[in-house]
């Protein structure tokens, strides 16, 4: 009876092992990519982002690093902060309508942004590295995607290309994405009301004036009854009582 129940038990064992390594092994471990960092700023101002770089692979190092700015969303000023080992190079395109950024139109943007490790720069496995930009004004949409494209040493490229789709799933291969919200409203925005008249204005005004020019005619009134009043009471004392 004994040796029948461990033979059950380590039968169950290896059922429960057999389907959790299938399960498993099925899934596997979810791949980490390319991100932008903050994942929120505000239109019209500007931003400090960076693009997180993890490394995926177990032998070789990440050497190249390629964004390319939305067509969509162009940003007038664009800057880099320097990355120890890693050269920096940017691409234009012309523009139209041109951007304005103080009060100057701009007829080109930045559409995209290279970095090339040099020497042995580059992310190595189970490293990643943080890639700096400077963005603004940032434009009057709900979001940026940045496609990006990261090389590896050994020739192999992950194209983080897909663009998210609302309510659906993320993509295998995503793109990091910017959202961007609305400016608030400044404080003392809202419609003034001091020094502006209005037709209830008036109306107070009118109103006003009528009770100064009511109590005014009240006043000179009890003026005129205590005058009336001491005269005759002066008039009583001057005149002779009369004798029974």
């Amino acid at each position: 009876m004994t040796r029948l129940r461990r033979t059950a038990t380590a039968a169950a064992a290896l059922a429960f092992t057999a389907a959790a390594t299938a399960v498993l092994g099925f899934a596997g471990p979810a791949s980490a990519h390319v991100t932008v960092n903050p994942k929120e700023a505000t239109q019209g101002g500007y931003a400090r982002v960076a693009f997180r770089v993890p490394n995926e692979s177990d032998s070789a190092s990440t050497t190249k690093l390629e964004v390319v700015l939305p067509e969509n969303a162009p940003v007038g000023s664009v800057s880099t902060m320097p990355v120890p080992g890693w050269t920096v190079a940017t691409e234009k395109r012309k523009v139209d309508p041109p951007i304005e950024v103080h009060g100057s139109q701009l007829t080109e943007a930045v559409s995209k942004i290279t970095w090339t490790a040099s020497g042995d720069a580059g992310v190595k496995p189970g490293q990643f590295q943080e890639f700096p930009v400077s963005l603004g004004p940032l434009p009057q949409v709900d979001s940026m995607v940045f496609k990006v494209l990261q090389t590896y040493s050994d020739g192999n490229i992950s194209r983080w290309i897909d663009e998210p789709a609302p309510g659906a799933e993320e993509p295998e291969n995503p793109a990091p994405v910017l959202t961007l919200a609305a400016a608030a409203a400044p404080s003392g925005s809202a419609t003034p009301t001091a020094g502006v008249a209005s037709p209830d204005d008036d109306d107070d005004d009118d109103g006003n004036g009528l009770a100064v020019g009511l109590g005014v005619a009240g006043l000179v009134a009890g003026l005129a009854g205590l005058v009336l009043g001491g005269l005759a009471f002066a008039r009583t004392r001057r005149e002779p009582v009369a004798k029974a």
